[in-house]
């Protein structure tokens, strides 16, 4: 069965009705970047940012996956399929795809302050319960913060991306600028013989390869045009 490898980014998510802050300048929901997404931010105002993601968190339970979303679980049928996503949501998940690398961490898990990529701090929150209390504790007594990935953190996922990047036979980037890294350089771990198609309904100027298939188009409709296609190379 062949390999294909998927790198979704926000245009994915957004949709399902999730902002983005790469399309407002700098701002994710009205909030500074900076104030909710570094750990500078996280360390000067716990309280802020520990309540912005619970707002993520309930506005996330009360979307629904795509119809690009959908087609990518359905690819399983046919290929071997792995998900790397920049997104923090679990839409993928709630589609269907059953290998899903997160590289930016999992917005409904909690974690430690203190070792946040330990795995024994890493807890999940339910749709029932899902916001995090300030003065609420990890098993190690630390505050318990969100299992995400800030803006000057290690992103330890990478390396299990890149792996599995590697043995593609098929790469799909979904509705990513390609200028957030480590992500955009999976792109030099595409093996030769491995065609990559990009669906994004905006230009994207991809240094260094001439071998992309743009189809400019949003990710579900993108996706429809593709699945077809794979379809029709895999009957």
């Amino acid at each position: 069965m062949k390999k294909v490898v998927v790198l979704t980014g926000a245009g994915m998510s957004a949709e399902s009705g999730l902002g983005t802050f790469r399309d407002a300048g700098g701002l994710w929901e009205n909030y500074r970047v900076e104030d909710v997404a570094t750990p500078e931010g996280y360390a000067a105002n716990p309280g802020l940012v520990i309540n912005f993601y619970n707002e993520r968190r309930r506005q996330l339970i009360g979307a629904s996956p795509c119809e690009g979303h959908r087609l990518l679980a359905l690819l399983e049928k046919d290929y071997s399929v792995t998900v790397i996503t920049q997104n923090v949501d679990n839409l993928h998940e709630r589609a269907g795809s059953t290998h899903v690398i997160h590289l930016h961490g999992e917005l409904m898990k909690a974690t430690s302050s203190r070792s946040p990529n330990s795995p024994t701090q890493i807890q999940q929150l339910s749709p029932d319960k899902p916001d995090i209390m300030l003065g609420e504790k990890a098993a190690d007594g630390s505050q318990l913060r969100p299992f995400i990935v800030w803006f000057g953190e290690p992103v330890p996922m990478i390396e299990p991306a890149i792996d599995e990047t590697s043995q593609a036979d098929i790469f799909i980037v979904i509705g990513t600028s390609l200028n957030v890294y480590p992500a955009a350089g999976l792109l030099n771990y595409v093996p030769k013989h491995a065609p990559i198609y990009l669906i994004d309904p905006k230009p994207v100027h991809v240094p260094g390869t001439t071998r992309i298939v743009h189809i400019q188009k949003g990710a579900s409709e993108g996706m429809k045009e593709l699945y077809s296609l794979l379809k029709i190379q895999n009957p």
